[in-house]
């Protein structure tokens, strides 16, 4: 059994997915058994939670057990996570108690970096916003590009009540720019390395869609008809190397490349 407090308001299924990964794999499974309590009393739906709710799961042993990521790298200061597939970023930071400077998208797998401790956090975030991290993916895209290597520019849009971002040659958003390797051609997909000089949310899955070569499995900027004909329900996107140009604090990391034990 797991338990958990809530500190504010929100639904039983969003809590789960940002505080306990484990739970957030069979939630649909804990829900159908009412292996759900909330403040003591079993619960068979996605219910309203308020800030002091207590919440239960009472999982299987191998439900229990089922990891939410790996560890790349530890030191007193950071933490290197490689995220699988299904996990929220906050889950992560929920099971570790240190703090995200950065995220993955829920269905991206990869690396994730973690700071633990607020002069750690502030290097990282001021390598973030200076690009002094270098990201690079791998992703499986529909169709063959039209060059083995390019880099790509747009403008790029939050729509917020959608949820999603929109790609534009030109006018409002803000600029963004992705490079792309073909590294192998798999029937009727690529597999690209994918270099991020800017990074936005959704930039490499909104990009690569806007140019016509959409991220296989991606559910919400994909190829509908493709990925169900394939039984494809996560994108196929991998966080496969990050390298850290740090000062500070974080000097002693300069130069550091960690790569993710993922692959497509």
């Amino acid at each position: 059994m797991k338990s958990f407090t809530a500190n504010g308001d929100l639904s039983l299924k969003n809590f789960t997915d940002n505080t306990c990964a484990q739970a957030s794999f069979c939630f649909r499974r804990l829900l159908r058994s009412r292996d759900v309590r909330v403040n003591g009393v079993r619960v068979g739906e996605d219910v309203p939670l308020h800030a002091g709710d207590t919440v239960c799961y009472f999982m299987t042993p191998a439900e229990e057990q089922k990891s939410a990521f790996s560890v790349v790298y530890e030191d007193e200061n950071v933490l290197v996570a490689d995220k699988e597939s299904g996990v929220n970023s906050e889950a992560v930071f929920a099971q570790t108690g240190y703090l995200g400077v950065h995220r993955l998208d829920r269905n991206t797998e990869g690396l994730l970096l973690l700071a633990k401790n607020g002069a750690a956090e502030e290097e990282l975030r001021a390598a973030f916003a200076a690009r002094r991290v270098e990201k690079i993916y791998l992703a499986l895209v529909l169709g063959k590009m039209p060059a083995r290597h390019a880099v790509e520019r747009a403008f790029l849009q939050k729509d917020g009540e959608r949820a999603t971002v929109r790609v534009h040659a030109r006018g409002e958003g803000v600029p963004i720019v992705t490079e792309y390797e073909v590294l192998e051609e798999r029937g009727p997909c690529s597999l690209l390395k994918i270099t991020l000089h800017t990074g936005k949310t959704h930039q490499i899955r909104a990009h690569l869609a806007y140019l016509g070569h959409p991220v296989a499995g991606d559910g919400k900027y994909g190829d509908a008809a493709f990925n169900k004909r394939e039984h494809l329900t996560r994108q196929r996107l991998v966080a496969k190397e990050l390298s850290l140009y740090t000062e500070g604090a974080l000097a002693y990391l300069n130069g550091r490349r960690f790569v993710s034990r993922k692959t497509l």
